[in-house]
């Protein structure tokens, strides 16, 4: 399947389509609606999709006055997230026959800001790295990459301009990247998270995919209250090439690629940060994975409980491993993690920005998975805002997202240099 043409209006556009009354929530929906036909078969990205009900919401919206920042937008929400009236799986056999009976609170907090709920899509099996059935729209016979599959998949292909997913490694920033949108993963805990299944507490994280960075940023201004837009940041940045620990473990169309990406940008020079933490950097991923495991066997208790041999081999080695875990080893990788994040901390500034792969390479073959988020382990686990922007590619024509990075809180001017770096692409050299 070839990548298809902005050809409907984003988030941004939309709402102001019907605030201006050029548009109707109604037929914003119905062309979404007609995307879903002419290309669900072929991507599966949904779980459930609510054409009635999503009807009946947009209906009652032409109705009344504009009610929020998201007045009007059809959003997709990963399947681990709780919606009213419609099933809640996980992507698990376990919970084959659930339906939630409430809405989780970024689902809420979307409705109250206007957003028409299209239904659910596909996840990986509680968010974990069993694939699900979901194809990428853009690079045939490739994973849309995980967890957050159907989300990426269902922008990628038009069918919502906007869809809620969820980052614990690698789960936004990893997909958009292989389906060549735009994927946000916010500071840790500015989302809440109630209503949404837990796999590891402590790097858990709702985000949002869409077509441009604007988009993204109306999303999560709706759930979160601040003011995220792209065009308020006055600061000159410190910007910072990182390729990371995990440099080794890219394909080598990535580094050809990153190569000639470094050459283009007006970077700050790094100084002595990349020599204070590059070897402390090296051990962040294991430790991010060991400490996953252990969460993830402490969130999934009840369903490894009851439903272990229902439960795919790979997690169920994941939770065996953490579960296993002693109570020294758990403790050491706890004080690591704070250590590293205060290290972190005091080798920067406000202001730094990092850019980074987003991913190992482009999206690889079905059959293999849904990818290694060897390249956001380390931002998971200190919890730092992250965009990934699509704005290179391989000798194929496969994306390849850029991924920016700032420190915690500062939301804003991640949004604000990933905007910029996706409308221009470093022209002239400057952004």
């Amino acid at each position: 399947m070839k990548s298809f043409a902005d050809d409907l209006p984003g988030a941004v556009a939309t709402v102001r389509a019907i605030a201006e009354g050029r548009l109707t929530a109604e037929g914003a929906l119905r062309a979404r609606l007609e995307r879903c036909a002419a290309v669900e078969a072929e991507v599966g990205a949904w779980v459930h999709l609510d054409e009635d009900g999503s009807l009946a919401q947009a209906r009652a919206l032409d109705t009344g006055p504009m009610r929020g920042p998201l007045h009007g937008v059809a959003l997709g929400i990963k399947d681990i997230f709780a919606v009213r009236d419609m099933p809640w799986r996980c992507g698990s056999p376990i919970w084959a026959d659930r339906t939630a009976q409430f809405d989780a609170a970024p689902v809420a907090l979307a409705r109250r800001a206007g957003a028409v709920i299209l239904g659910k899509t596909e996840t990986t099996e509680f968010a974990g790295y069993q694939p699900s059935r979901t194809r990428n729209p853009v690079v045939p016979g490739a994973t849309p990459g995980g967890s957050s599959a159907g989300s990426a998949a269902a922008v990628a292909s038009g069918m919502v301009p906007l869809a809620l997913g969820t980052q614990t490694s690698g789960s936004i920033i990893r997909p958009a990247s292989y389906c060549g949108v735009v994927g946000y993963k916010p500071s840790f805990d500015l989302v809440d998270t109630w209503g949404v299944s837990v796999f590891a507490r402590s790097f858990d994280t709702v985000g949002a995919f869409a077509r441009s960075v604007p988009d993204a940023a109306l999303a999560i201004e709706a759930l979160s209250g601040l003011a995220l837009q792209p065009g308020s940041i006055k600061i000159v940045p410190r910007l910072l090439i990182l390729r990371g620990p995990t440099w080794e473990m890219g394909t080598s169309e990535l580094h050809m690629v990153w190569q000639d990406f470094e050459a283009s940008v007006p970077v700050t020079e790094a100084g002595p940060f990349n020599d204070m933490l590059r070897e402390a950097m090296c051990g962040i991923p294991a430790l991010h994975a060991r400490i996953m495991a252990v969460e993830a066997s402490e969130a999934l208790a009840y369903e490894f409980e009851v439903g272990a041999a229902q439960i795919s081999d790979k997690l169920r080695s994941q939770i065996e491993e953490g579960a296993a875990q002693t109570a020294t080893q758990r403790l050491s990788d706890r004080a690591a993690m704070l250590d590293f994040r205060q290290r972190m901390l005091a080798a920067t500034q406000p202001g730094d920005v990092w850019m980074t792969p987003a991913a190992t390479g482009a999206a690889p073959v079905f059959e293999s998975g849904t990818g290694d988020p060897a390249f956001s382990r380390i931002w998971s686990l200190l919890g730092f805002p992250c965009c990934t922007v699509p704005v290179l590619e391989d000798s194929a024509g496969r994306p390849i997202g850029v991924q920016v990075v700032a420190r915690q809180g500062e939301d804003a001017l991640v949004l604000e240099m990933a905007d910029r770096l996706m409308r221009e692409k470093f022209r002239d050299g400057a952004i």
